[in-house]
Parts: structure tokens; C-alpha cells; sequence
């Protein structure tokens, strides 16, 4: 494994805040313009974006907007939601 592969060491995820680490999970597991007809759908990905960015609120002290987050997440999970269909398709 090349040196820039392997996870940085903790002393390095030390001088990050709690926050900062979250913001770069958060950065990590949102789902990029080009992966997004690929994983709109992808109940897992969904999941793990919108937890990422609720303890990114929650870190902010913004809980409602991190329940938000949270009951979205869950309802990717139960199967309550569904991507909505592309804007760009069918016109």
C-alpha cells in the first residue's frame, strides 16, 4: 500500500476538530454530480449521506436540522422514500 493509500496517522486526525472530521466524512459519503444517476437510488448510499450530514448539524448545534437529516436517512432505510425521477429526463 503507497504511502498517499493509507490512513492518516492519529496524531494527524488529532489536530483535526470533531467537526472537521465530520465535515470530511460528510465530504466522503455525499454522493458526487457524477456518481448520482448511479447511486439516486441506492438506499445505503442515501442512508450514509444523510447521516453524515446530521452529526455535522448536530456538531453545529443545530438539532433540528440534524432530525431532519436522521428521518430521512431512515425512511431511505425503511423504504418510505424514493429518488425522485431525474429532472433533465422525459422533457
Amino acid at each position: 500500500m503507497s504511502q498517499s493509500t493509507q490512513l492518516p496517522k492519529t496524531s494527524q486526525l488529532n489536530e483535526l476538530s470533531t467537526l472537521e472530521l465530520a465535515q470530511v466524512l460528510m465530504e466522503r459519503l455525499s454522493i458526487s454530480p457524477n456518481d448520482w444517476h448511479r447511486l439516486k437510488s441506492n438506499r445505503n448510499s442515501r442512508a450514509n449521506e444523510q447521516v453524515a450530514a446530521a452529526i455535522v448539524y448536530l456538531l453545529k448545534n443545530q438539532p433540528q436540522e440534524a432530525q431532519a437529516r436522521l428521518e430521512q436517512a431512515v425512511s431511505w432505510l425503511d423504504h418510505s422514500i424514493s429518488a425522485p425521477p431525474c429532472p433533465t429526463h422525459g422533457k
